[in-house]
């Protein structure tokens, strides 16, 4: 099990960038898949993008891979969220998840297969 602390969201304006990150403790970062997923008001959780143990592989939504992307940080226990070229559209709640497996079988997106939540960090883009 592991702990996971957001950091990084706030209000910006279309067109600028935040990077978001997530600080694990409490497990081996590495062999931990980790993932974004976001909850814009009034709807479900969706997935944003993941990456596996070692930062080889990652995964994003369709429709934010020219403009979002995962990384992490094995030796700072973090994984980070770029994003770029914000939208009021990408406004919500963003949420980092841990699945205590190095390598992902299957979709990243499948929420159920992360054990561990965030408490979420709030992105606000305004027109």
């Amino acid at each position: 099990q592991v702990q996971l602390v957001e950091s990084g969201g706030g209000l910006v304006q279309a067109g600028d960038s935040l990077r978001l990150s997530c600080a694990a403790s409490g497990g081996t970062f590495s062999e931990y898949t980790m993932a974004w997923f976001r909850q814009a008001p009034g709807k479900e959780r969706a997935f944003v993008a993941g990456i596996n143990g070692s930062g080889g592989t990652t995964s994003l939504a369709t429709s934010l891979k020219d403009r979002f992307t995962i990384s992490r940080d094995n030796a700072k226990n973090t994984v980070y969220l770029q994003m770029n070229k914000l939208k009021p559209e990408d406004t919500a709640v963003y949420s980092c998840a841990a699945a205590p497996t190095p390598h992902m079988s299957g979709p990243y997106s499948h929420e159920e297969k992360y054990s561990d939540w965030g408490q979420g960090t709030q992105v606000t883009v305004s027109s």
